[in-house]
């Protein structure tokens, strides 16, 4: 399964609100885990099983609560039993088409 997350602190009482601080200490987690994972500038996309992922997701969710009084957080799941590598995969299936289609 493909998790994409996003993971915030809210009342830091910082008044630029600015969260990297947070998000890095939530990407520190994903990065630590081994599990393939890609950050954007929005969402962290996780690969793995059930168990791993929401593991994780969970880790890095409580890595950002001392950072604010409180914490929001954003999935979005792809689960298809039997498929791997789909992190990249999707991608190079559409880079794909895209070059197709410019040929």
């Amino acid at each position: 399964m493909l998790v994409a997350f996003c993971v915030a602190p809210s009342g830091t009482g910082r008044e630029d609100g600015s969260v990297h601080d947070a998000v890095a200490a939530a990407v520190r987690i994903v990065r630590e885990s081994g599990l393939p994972n890609h950050t954007d500038a929005m969402f962290t996309t996780i690969e793995g099983d059930w168990d791993a992922v929401f593991d994780v997701v969970r880790r890095a969710t409580e890595a950002v609560g001392p950072y604010g009084s409180r914490v929001s957080l954003v999935l979005k799941a792809d689960i298809r039993p039997g498929y791997t590598d789909e992190i990249s995969g999707k991608i190079d299936r559409l880079e794909a088409e895209l070059d197709h289609k410019s040929a």
